[in-house]
């Protein structure tokens, strides 16, 4: 650690960068961020940056307000935005969130999935992570009716040549998440216009956690840049699909993918299908963490392309859960992929509860249920109930409701943020029931 912060103090003189901006995440998955001069980095890393607590979304009640941001040296990247003498200006660095004396707080999101973390550690797993992060730009003008956003483009999937608004975008986009050390593995124009992918190469499950908070930010600087806007809103139009993160999933024991099984069908082992069966069995009770959002649950919908029902399959799409089978006889890339959560979840919990429910399948050795080899998107609630498949959660208050008995999501989150997470979920829910839309205007108005 002290040869990282030596790195880290070395770096900023060397490249006369002028500000350090320190990033840490709330409860919902938003990004907060303090800028403090290297001069005062040094004693940041010694004792913390102090803040209001209590000002931010889930950290502490007003009377116990106080709360420290520890930089983590092993974050530090240089940001990639230069002035206009071509040097750069800034760099950043994420916290861990402490208490007053020393303790990690309990609502910090980096808290939350490092402890999950560790528990997979004690069982002797490591825990990776790859993401297929979806987004939409948008015009900066809004539609005839001043609601509705106008989409960057006209495209559909894998078209090449459709760069209406934002024709260097992705180009510009990968160059700056590549410049910090963030890997993507593939970019593509997704099936909705304006819809874009990028899929990040595989890390840790806590580093990717930070890399998909800082693809946001650095996805909607560059479409800023760009003339246009970036949005990870799950389901911004009700004609397109919407956007999801398919997670990629693996356990390693020390360089052996726990996975793999040359010997079986579909070579993956019991510890994988255990994994599979975990995560599906919880898969209500995780949903409002995956899907976090009223809107998130505009996206799974029955006929749509995001899983309704928890089922698994190889290579079918329509499962919640996927077997990849691009590379079939390399151990090392055997994974699940994990179809509900949506670009707007926070990764931290969104990690943390899939991992969670994963391990419980491995400890309680759960049976994996038949494989699903129908569309399960055109399959009728009557069908899938009699083929055996548990519906997900239709709505965000089916989803909390799930939540509330689950004592999986209990114990992976920790009492704080359980309690805030619901309370403040449940009041979005409030708002939402009370609101009249324009659906119910045109529809009823004229009874």
């Amino acid at each position: 650690m002290d040869r990282q912060k030596e790195f880290v103090l070395r770096t900023l003189e060397e490249r006369d960068i002028r500000f350090v901006r320190l990033w840490f995440t709330d409860v919902l998955g938003y990004l907060k961020s303090v800028a403090i001069a290297p001069a005062e980095l040094e004693g940041a890393f010694e004792e913390g940056i102090g803040f209001d607590g209590s000002s931010i979304e889930g950290f502490s009640r007003v009377s116990e307000a106080d709360t420290v941001a520890k930089p983590d040296p092993s974050t530090f990247q240089v940001l990639p935005w230069t002035t206009s003498a071509g040097r750069h200006h800034s760099a950043r660095m994420f916290c861990d969130i402490a208490l007053p004396d020393g303790t990690p707080s309990w609502a910090d999101s980096r808290h939350v999935l490092r402890r999950q973390l560790n528990k997979a550690a004690d069982q002797g797993f490591s825990c990776y992570v790859h993401p297929e992060i979806e987004f939409f730009l948008m015009k900066n003008e809004l539609a005839a009716d001043g609601l509705t956003p106008i989409p960057a483009d006209n495209g559909g999937y894998f078209d090449q040549a459709i760069h209406d608004s934002a024709p260097n975008f992705r180009r510009h986009a990968i160059d700056a998440l590549e410049s910090m050390g963030i890997s993507v593995e593939f970019s593509h124009h997704e099936g909705a216009p304006g819809q874009q992918e990028i899929d990040l190469r595989y890390a840790d499950a806590l580093s990717m956690a930070d890399n998909v908070m800082t693809f946001r930010y650095i996805v909607k600087e560059v479409a800023i840049n760009e003339g246009v806007r970036a949005t990870f809103m799950p389901k911004p139009f009700a004609d397109h699909a919407g956007s999801a993160m398919h997670t990629h999933m693996s356990l390693f024991e020390g360089d052996t993918n726990a996975f793999h099984n040359p010997d079986d069908p579909l070579q993956m082992s019991d510890t994988g299908k255990r994994f599979i069966a975990g995560i599906l069995t919880h898969a209500p009770e995780i949903s409002a963490v995956t899907n976090q959002w009223v809107n998130s649950y505009k996206r799974l919908v029955h006929g749509g392309e995001a899983p309704t029902a928890a089922s698994w399959g190889s290579a079918n799409r329509s499962a919640m859960v996927r077997l990849p089978l691009y590379t079939p006889n390399k151990a090392s890339s055997r994974r699940v992929e994990v179809r509900s959560p949506d670009s707007a979840c926070n990764p931290y919990l969104t990690f943390a509860v899939l991992v969670a429910a994963g391990l419980k399948g491995i400890q309680e050795g759960y049976d994996l249920p038949e494989e699903a080899e129908d569309d399960v998107w055109q399959l009728t609630a009557a069908e899938r109930r009699v083929m055996g498949y548990k519906e997900l959660p239709g709505s965000l208050g089916d989803a909390l409701r799930e939540m509330e008995k689950s004592e999986l999501v209990a114990e992976a989150l920790g009492e704080h943020v359980f309690d805030y997470f619901l309370r403040n979920k449940w009041s979005e829910w409030s708002d939402y029931r009370s609101e009249v839309t324009p659906f119910e205007l045109k529809r009823y108005l004229s009874l």
